[in-house]
């Protein structure tokens, strides 16, 4: 496919016929003032060497050089990539039990690391499919949101330890329901619920649960971790769990319980030991599931042509100061500058050079700022492809790496979107530019409840702007965090994510340089540092508010029984 990327050049061509009448024009004058200084057979006589013809020929040559540097600003572009891709696969919802009983190692190395190397198997394996982590215990939450980022979720699988939820105990039914609504809205599409656990169900409820999804069209899928003679729990510290009688806690898995929900979500239930049987049945159970189409993706790559277009009009421009214009020899020797007007011709040949470099340099900022137009038109996986194109280009604009990193995170790329701020965060010269990476990895790292990484981006961003009180109020907030609520979703916070999620686009505009010094502005108007930890005191306020609803709520007719810690 053939196409110009800036056609509004191509106006310049209406100059060749406008020339070419001024030189017919001027010819034919000339032919007049000829005859009135004597009779023409007699002056070609007085001029045996004169051409009439090669005059008009180098003219002409001018002209198709004068025109392929029209084309060449035009930006001549071939099609080398245009696909209308229909991506078919499944949507994965795995249900990953983390309660403390998960540590016992009656398979190697324990239950829980098995089951994190099962799901790391599955997920490279597929292609096309997405997938979301919810992890449960007592209660249940959404640690990955459905995504077909296959990096994330292995990077998501490193972090889960049975301290990322307080409320022990094993809630199955809960995990499921979370599950159920954790699927996106396409229609058509194979859908499944994958549920690992040791099949200590100390809630009830699973069956019934799981009816319901399979009414809804999910498979049930029951992964079961553990051996019937079971194995005592570590608690962390050499010892073992106890319970409120004192005695030694003996985990064993509950079989019945696991098939009897796997035949009411109609899926199938699996035992997972030390072979790798478990890992291929599950591989044979998804290929079954209807596939549909989860996306459409439309991606098109143009291959810059005006080069050829420049080095024709060099071409041209050389052969055009070499034509002599008088009869004998074609051509004269290569002295260009031995004749008035070939030295202009020749600097206006090194002009066409460094005017075609310029224009390769060009692109990368043209699909800058064309992917900002997407970006702030929220289509933020045809930004991507802008921004990729901006990279392939030149790999060392900054501004294209951290855009493109702006419009991963914004597709919940997470993984990959960290890897781009960490590229634009080191080749960033600019302190402020570098801040506003770090500053993004941090609330990326603080969204997912990984705080530790998040303090960490924070202090690196204050490191390169220490007036950001922004950063410096998600960093003393990320503190709390880790100390009160390890696990994700840091409750109460919902206003400073929503500020998060607007600075970040604050941040994305920056790329562009008449918006650079908006955002320099902006940077000036902060908050100040009184009003940063007036909002702080009131997240913890109403984190504490929550905090008692949940008590309240535990006071209720179902209340978990929490006599059992694992």
């Amino acid at each position: 496919m053939f196409r110009f990327e800036s056609p509004a050049y191509l106006f310049l061509l209406l100059l060749i016929p406008l020339l070419a009448t001024a030189y017919f024009i001027a010819m034919r004058n000339r032919m007049k003032r000829l005859r009135k200084f004597g009779d023409i057979q007699l002056l070609k006589m007085l001029m045996p060497d004169y051409s009439a013809s090669r005059p008009m020929l180098k003219f002409i040559l001018m002209l198709v050089a004068l025109a392929l540097i029209v084309v060449a600003l035009a930006r001549p572009q071939f099609g080398t990539k245009i696909t209308n891709e229909k991506r078919s696969g499944i949507e994965l919802v795995i249900a990953l039990d983390i309660s403390n009983s998960m540590l016992a190692e009656d398979v190697t190395p324990s239950r829980l690391d098995k089951s994190k190397l099962l799901v790391e198997n599955i997920v490279d394996k597929f292609h096309n499919d997405k997938i979301a982590l919810v992890v449960f215990a007592g209660d249940a939450f959404v640690q990955l949101p459905i995504t077909s980022d296959y990096v994330s979720a292995k990077m998501f699988m490193n972090s889960i330890t049975p301290s990322l939820i307080t409320t022990q105990g094993t809630d199955i039914a809960r995990a499921i329901d979370v599950s159920r609504h954790s699927f996106t809205k396409d229609e058509n599409v194979g859908r499944a619920i994958m549920v690992i656990t040791d099949g200590e169900d100390h809630e009830g409820g699973a069956v019934e649960a799981a009816k319901a999804a399979a009414k809804d069209g999910v498979n049930i899928f029951v992964v079961g971790v553990g051996s019937p003679g079971g194995s005592v729990i570590p608690d962390g510290s050499g010892g073992y769990i106890k319970d409120n009688t004192g005695q030694t806690v003996m985990s064993r898995i509950n079989e019945d319980m696991c098939k009897e929900v796997a035949m009411a979500g109609g899926g199938l239930y699996i035992n997972l030991d030390n072979t790798s049987s478990a890992r291929d049945r599950l591989d044979a159970e998804l290929g079954k599931l209807q596939k549909g189409d989860v996306s459409s993706v439309i991606y098109s790559e143009y291959d810059e042509q005006f080069q050829a277009f420049i080095l024709l009009a060099i071409v041209v421009l050389i052969l055009e100061i070499c034509l002599l214009e008088t009869k004998g020899r074609l051509f004269e020797r290569l002295n260009v500058f031995s004749r008035k007007g070939n030295a202009a011709k020749i600097l206006l040949a090194l002009f066409m050079i460094s005017v075609s470099s310029g224009v390769s340099a060009q692109s990368d900022r043209y699909d800058i700022r064309k992917g900002n137009r997407q970006y702030r038109m929220h289509d933020y996986e045809q930004a991507e492809v802008e921004y990729r194109k901006s990279v392939a280009h030149n790999p060392r604009n900054a501004q294209a790496v951290y855009n493109l990193g702006c419009a991963l995170m914004m597709q919940q790329k997470d993984s990959a979107a960290i890897k781009m701020f960490l590229q634009s965060g080191q080749m960033e010269k600019n302190k402020l530019r570098k801040s506003m990476s770090f500053h993004n990895i941090g609330a990326i790292f603080q969204k997912n409840g990984i705080y530790s990484n998040a303090i960490e981006a924070y202090k690196e961003a204050l490191r390169n702007n220490p007036s950001n009180d922004e950063t410096r109020y998600n960093l003393v907030l990320c503190k709390r965090l880790q100390k009160t609520r390890p696990q994700k979703n840091g409750g109460g916070n919902n206003s400073q994510n929503d500020k998060n999620k607007d600075n970040k686009k604050d941040n994305k505009d920056k790329s562009d340089d008449k918006n650079q010094n908006k955002e320099e502005k902006r940077q000036d108007n902060k908050m100040s540092k009184e009003n940063a930890e007036r909002l702080l005191d009131a997240a913890i306020q109403n984190e504490k508010n929550t905090q008692q609803r949940l008590k309240k709520a535990s006071a209720q007719p179902r209340s978990r029984r929490l006599q059992k810690n694992w």
